[in-house]
Parts: structure tokens; sequence; C-alpha cells
């Protein structure tokens, strides 16, 4: 894939010095990821690219006039990077619309991203991918999307408000700036080729597109397979052994640093040995409105692989070129002629502190502000409620034990750590009460619910969880990876409805309970995933859900907002929870709660 000039003869004479160029950014410190070096430069923009880079990194005997250009930008020494580029991110994770999003990271020098809306396709089907795509037309930014490969994540272990096939995806793919197929999370279908995923790869394949990976702790020939299926990329490494394996292969590893997991130090110290890190790039995933504005976004990133050891010059290239090649786009994520003009100031490579964002040759975004307008716009799919529950009664938060009295044993899902998204299947003995489980006075398993609210179907189940970490109450969530069904980790029935009819009301969102009460809550009513509010605003709020959230007990996780969310994630092992029961996700069965 190219990007292409509108101008191309225009481009030729501007680089030749034969057309004045639009913009010429001067007195940069260029910094070059193609061959690893910085030197003084001018950079010289027409047609929103670059037509030609005045240097003389050699100190030949040579003598070139001053770029000619309609304006003139004094970059005062500054080092000049290529605009940053997120290799995987789930906008709707952000909390905020496409819009919004791109309010709150352009600034800090983000000016492509690739999102995959598999969050809100699993709520509106292909209309939320075209909100997705229509929703970000004409941002100083690229956002690229990707068309959502599975919907739902496990065909038959969830129900969500959506199923796509390869005539769908297809139907996607003819949308603009739609790229791919977005991070393919059924790899146990694709490795035990499922007939459904592979009609989904080869819909893609056919097209030359890009295929977005996704291989939790795969290794031997289970990686190898997936990888013969198409995937090119994958974001769920956690460790370094994951890492080297897949680099080996050819697989990029998108080294992720969201606001659940922080992959990046590790991954980074992983692979230093390594003599090429072409494979290598850094991505976001998941982070919320609050850690951009404290943190940044892919400038974040890219200052944690610094201080985790990657050379500067390394660690951008990982989140410019690689990201780049990765997807096939040969002309942007570098600084050189023909390449599409994304370029960011920053006045220290090692802090990654952003002075002035170029995008498609314009300054957009100078010293932490947007300079550029970006029109507020109201979209329909705004306005509707996205929760559909019926039928709800204290019943539905009641394990039935099968039995009047006495003891039973039970399955439940164990989380290896608070910190942690993965888990386990183990076994335990429960206390029945009038026919109910009882839970361990003082302990710190509690009772999980998933109520499908999508109004196809009316699916609930109940199941255990140990580990989770709240230490009484309920806490709930209509943002529940990825089919996004109600969610409700409770120690008692009436805490669990009355967090559920919150949600309810508020159209969806998160909120908590304890003693009775409503403690907190964070209005999410935009399929409810998102909020129409600014990443300010948002911010303000998801700091007051978690500090309400570390009271109950989670404190070991440095974001407790989205500790609940992955509960219902059928594609990261072992054990997970979905409105049809608890499944063994190697397995791919759903399993009995009561032995």
């Amino acid at each position: 894939m190219k990007i292409i000039p509108k101008d191309k003869k225009g481009l030729i004479e501007a680089a030749i010095g034969r057309r004045e160029c639009d913009l010429a950014i001067e007195n940069c410190k260029v910094v070059n990821v193609f061959s690893g070096e910085i030197y003084e430069g001018d950079v010289g923009i027409y047609g929103g690219f670059i037509a030609h880079i005045k240097c003389n990194p050699d100190n030949l005997d040579i003598n070139e006039d001053r770029i000619k250009a309609k304006k003139y930008y004094d970059a005062k020494g500054k080092y000049i990077i290529p605009g940053l580029i997120d290799a995987h991110i789930h906008i709707e994770s952000t909390l905020m619309t496409p819009r919004n999003f791109a309010k709150a990271v352009i600034p800090h020098g983000t000016t492509t991203v690739v999102t995959d809306p598999h969050e809100i396709a699993n709520v509106y089907g292909i209309a939320g991918v075209e909100y997705m795509h229509n929703s970000s037309e004409g941002l100083p930014m690229r956002q690229y999307v990707l068309a959502p490969s599975c919907v739902p994540a496990v065909l038959g272990l969830e129900n969500a408000g959506a199923e796509f096939n390869y005539e769908d995806i297809e139907r996607m793919f003819e949308l603009d700036r739609v790229i791919g197929l977005g991070e393919v999370m059924d790899y146990v279908g694709v490795i035990d080729n499922d007939t459904r995923m592979v009609e989904i790869l080869e819909a893609a394949e056919k097209r030359g597109l890009f295929i977005q990976g996704h291989a939790p702790f795969l290794s031997g020939r289970g990686l190898s397979a997936y990888l013969c299926g198409g995937a090119v990329s994958c974001h769920e490494s956690r460790t370094a052994n994951e890492a080297r394996d897949k680099i080996r292969n050819g697989m990029y590893v998108d080294a992720r640093e969201s606001s659940i997991s922080k992959d990046v130090a590790s991954l980074v110290k992983g692979v230093e040995d390594f003599r090429y890190k072409t494979n290598l790039t850094l991505c976001t995933d998941d982070r919320e409105a609050d850690e951009i504005l404290e943190f940044g976004h892919m400038n974040a990133v890219v200052r944690t692989a610094i201080k985790a050891g990657m050379n500067p010059i390394d660690a951008i290239r990982s989140a410019t070129l690689n990201n780049a090649r990765e997807l096939g786009i040969i002309n942007l994520g570098g600084i050189a002629p023909n390449f599409v003009a994304d370029l960011v100031l920053v006045e220290n490579l090692e802090e990654m502190n952003v002075k002035a964002v170029i995008y498609n040759g314009e300054v957009v975004a100078e010293d932490g502000k947007l300079l550029v307008q970006i029109e507020d716009k109201e979209f329909d799919i705004e306005n509707k409620n996205s929760v559909h529950v019926k039928d709800l009664s204290i019943e539905d938060f009641i394990l039935k034990a099968g039995v009047e009295s006495g003891k039973v044993k039970a399955n439940v899902i164990k989380y290896l750590a608070q910190t942690s998204s993965s888990t386990e299947i183990i076994e335990e003995e429960f206390e029945v009460e009038n026919g109910r489980v009882k839970l361990p006075e003082n302990g710190d398993t509690k009772f999980v619910v998933v109520i499908n609210r999508h109004g196809k179907l009316y699916t609930k189940s109940i199941a255990l969880v140990k580990g989770f970490g709240i230490r009484k109450g309920a806490v709930g969530s209509t943002v529940s990876h990825d089919s996004h069904n109600l969610t409700i980790v409770f120690d008692n029935a009436e805490e669990g409805m009355l967090v559920a009819e919150d949600l309810i009301k508020l159209g969806g969102g998160l909120s908590c309970s304890i003693d009775g009460k409503i403690k907190n809550n964070l209005q999410l009513s935009v399929a409810g995933l998102m909020s129409t509010r600014p990443a300010e605003e948002i911010s303000v709020q998801a700091e007051t859900m978690k500090k309400s959230l570390r009271e109950m007990g989670l404190t070991e996780i440095k974001n407790p907002l989205l500790r609940i969310v992955t509960l219902a994630l059928p594609v990261i092992p072992k054990a997970k929870m979905s409105d049809l029961g608890v499944i063994d996700v190697l397995k791919k069965e759903i399993i009995e709660v009561i032995k």
C-alpha cells in the first residue's frame, strides 16, 4: 500500500527546486530511522509530502541554497522525528469517541492509529464499524480501521450483539480507510482450521490486506499453524521468551503499554541482544483518557522503551517505520522524499516531550495545544440505548446448588494475580443453605453474573470467581471484552441486582455498590462503551470511580477500572465467563459450575 500524492508533478518540481514548497521546517536535528543517524537539516514539504531534506551529514563540499517555501517554521535546533504510529488500539477502550480521542492524542505526537473497532462491533455490528469509520473523517490525523475478525470472539461460547461471517468482512473491506483484518483472536479456531476462520482469513488474503494477530502463549507448532493462517503480528506477548520466539518466526511483536498491561519494559529487555529489531513495534491497545492526559500517548510508550534500555532511535523507529512496514504502507513512518509529511518536533529524545506536530504538511499542534479546530459532530448511534435487559429478578443473582443443604463441589474461575488477566479453573467445596451456594465468610471468592444486554437473546449465567480483588459489595460493567454483556461481581444477590439496575438506568458504563447503596458510577452511554464528553471530563470521573474501586480492595492493579472488563474474554486462557456459562478457553467448552 502506498499513500499517493494528489499533485505528483508539483511534488517532483518542488523536490528539484523549480517550485516553492508549501512549508520548510528549518534548523532541525533530523532523526533518520533508516540509517540510525542524527544530523542537522531542513525539511521541505509540498502537498502534504516531503519533497526534499537539505542536509550534509558527511560534510561534503557542496553548497545548497535555502529551500524556497511559502512558509517557514524555525525548529530552533529541536529533533524532528516521523509522526508516531500506534500499531494496535481499540479507540472505544479510551472511553472517548474518535473525534475526542483525536483531540487528546494529537498534541502528544500521534499522527496515525490502527484501530480495531471490534468492541462496538460486538454491540452494533457493521453499523458500529461504520460509525467509527465515518466519525473519524476529516481529522488532522490518520485513523485507519480494521474489519473486526471475531464477532463474537469465539462463536458458540458467547452471544454478542452481532455475528460476523466472511460476507460481512468483505462488506467492511469496501470502506475507504479499512486497510485490513482486525486481531484474529480465535487462534484455536485458526489452528483447528475452523471453516468460519478460514473463510475470513481468505477474504483478507485474496485482497492482499494486513492481518492483525492475537496469539497469547503460542509457540512451537501451534505458532507455526497460526502464522500459516495469515496473521503477521501479535500484541499479546507478555514474556521475553514469547517475544523472542515470535520475532524469530518472522512475526511482528506489538509491545503493549496499555492502562492494564504494561509489557514494553520486559519485552524490550528480552530482545536487547537481537541484532535486528525491525519486527519490534509499539502500541497502546487500551489506554484511557486520564493516562493519556497525564503521561501521553505513543510518546509515553516510546519513553518507556527508552527507559528500559532501548536506543532512542530504535525506540522511535519501533513507533514509526516498523509500524508502517508491519501495515504494508511503504511511504509512511520516515523522513525522506515522497514520504508523507507527518512529523513531530521534540526537545529531548529520552523524554519525548512534544513541542510541535505536523500532519500532512500542516502544523496542527504546538506546546500541547491543538492549533486546528476539530468540529464536534453528532451521530445517531451516539444517542441510542444499547442496554436491553428484561425480566431481571433477584433469582438471577443466586447460585442454585441442586441440593437443599450440605456441601457441593464447584468449578471456580481463579485469577493468578490481581495484576493479571490470566486465570485457571480450580475445584472448591461450598456450604449449601436453602438450596443456595453460600460463600465462605471473609474469603476472596465472589459470585459473577453475565447477562446478555443486546436485546436479541436474553441469556444469563452465574458462577464463582476467586482472587478478583474486591473485599465486599459489587462492581459491574457493560465494558466487558469482547461481547460487552452486563458483567457483575458481587458477594450477595441484593448488591448484584442493585448494580445491574443502575447500569440499565445509565444506559451503560461502570457502577459499584457497598452496604446496599450505589457508591459510584461512570456513565458510558455510547454503545455502553464510550462517552461523548471530552477527555478532561472523563478523566475526572474515571479517577473518582477508580478511587472507589481501590477502597473496595482493588489496590494492586494500577487501573482498577479495567479489572472486570477481561473476566468475560474467552480468548485469554484458561478460564473465562460468558452469558452461556464458564468457559474452558483452550478446550473451547462450556463447563458445569456445580459438579
